[in-house]
């Protein structure tokens, strides 16, 4: 996996770096803290999470609709099917 040499993830689009911002969060239960947003480094040229700023619009619209917690659900689920 490729990094920037702040150590983050690098993401060649914006719609990927999206795509796993939602992944993410419907892997992982972030309790208020944690990735909100994508932006483009101006050091690398490539896309990384952040927690700062304003939220992502499509991962606000998930996460009021109820769909993030139920892909969370899921993926609980998921996860106790593999031990």
């Amino acid at each position: 996996m490729l990094t920037c040499h702040t150590g983050k993830r690098i993401y060649p689009t914006e719609a990927l770096a999206i795509d796993a911002l939602i992944d993410a969060h419907a892997r992982t239960c972030y309790s208020g803290k944690g990735p909100i947003a994508v932006y483009l480094c101006e050091d690398c040229g490539y896309w990384h999470f952040t927690s700062k700023g304003k939220i992502n619009d499509r991962l606000d619209q998930q996460l009021r609709s109820g769909k993030m917690k139920l892909q969370q659900e899921a993926n609980r689920w998921i996860n106790k099917f593999k031990k």
